[in-house]
């Protein structure tokens, strides 16, 4: 049984294989590749982006969609996570979607069902598909020659379940990574560090900027996000005409993370990764529930 829980899941072998399917599937075009089978999405945290992309990615593929509205499943009356699972396992379906405040949740579910289990970000842990999704949108834009690139991942990449998926992911396929941040919000990581993006601007290919993890902050880190985006925001008068490209998993906050001239700057694959995400969810889903 496979199961995609971190981006080791996958070899480099097989991610390019993924990206073969993705890049065909980004017509938009219905298939038949899952008809008769079911996906079922479980969402203890908030989202749009992963959620929807991964429903699209589903019904683009014939599948069905069950979604279980979490306020008003049992779990909102007493019955444990793990009971949740093996009541939905119970009804086989042929893959399952989670995302979970907790760390480690879907590794643990994985242990209760007999289908795939994707895990749609867990905690502070991993968001495995917004991390191939990153890498195809970087893939694409320079042909696959990406041994040697650079980019900086910027803000509150400590609490960023995507950056600690790019961090592993990235350097697999040659991209060197650099780590911009406040103190606050930098890991404990060995990797190249910065603490002003002026110092990093003019030695970078790729920008991939985080939100704020608010609700993951145990106490207010600044004043105001104002304070923050003083110091990490992304305008124009920063990035001038660099030849570069500048990404973000969502939800963006406008000024904060990026400026809204920037937001529609040609260089903003914002909106690139969103297509991409359900091309990728649709290679995802077809490879666990198809070639296991």
């Amino acid at each position: 049984m496979r199961h995609l829980i971190t981006t080791k899941d996958f070899s480099n072998d097989e991610i390019l294989e993924l990206f073969k399917y993705t890049k065909e599937y980004l017509d938009e075009k219905e298939r038949n590749d899952l008809k008769g089978k079911s996906v079922t999405t479980i969402f203890f945290e908030n989202s749009t982006r992963t959620q929807s992309s991964f429903e699209t990615a589903a019904r683009r593929l014939g599948a069905k969609v069950l979604k279980l509205d979490v306020s008003r499943s049992s779990s909102s009356k007493g019955e444990t996570l793990f009971d949740t699972a093996a009541n939905l396992d119970a009804m086989a379906p042929s893959a399952i979607i989670i995302r979970h405040k907790n760390s480690g949740v879907p590794h643990t579910l994985a242990n209760y069902t007999h289908c795939p289990i994707i895990n749609g970000g867990d905690g502070k842990h991993a968001h495995p598909t917004q991390a191939l999704l990153d890498l195809f949108t970087i893939m694409e834009h320079f042909n696959y020659d990406v041994i040697g690139k650079k980019i900086a991942i910027i803000g509150d990449i400590k609490n960023s379940r995507v950056a600690a998926s790019n961090l592993e992911l990235l350097p697999r396929f040659g991209i060197d990574i650099s780590l911009v941040a406040p103190p606050h919000f930098m890991p404990n990581y060995p990797i190249k560090k910065f603490y002003k993006l002026k110092d990093v601007i003019d030695d970078v290919d790729i920008i991939m900027s985080l939100r704020t993890q608010t609700e993951r902050h145990n106490v207010p880190t600044y004043a105001s996000l104002q304070d923050y985006a003083n110091d990490f925001c992304i305008t124009k008068e920063l990035i001038k005409d660099k030849n570069i490209i500048i990404l973000h998993p969502g939800p963006v906050h406008r000024n904060i993370d990026i400026s809204d001239e920037v937001m529609v700057d040609k260089r903003s694959k914002v909106l690139a990764q969103v297509k991409n995400g359900v091309a990728i969810r649709m290679a995802v889903l077809k490879k666990l529930i198809l070639e296991r």
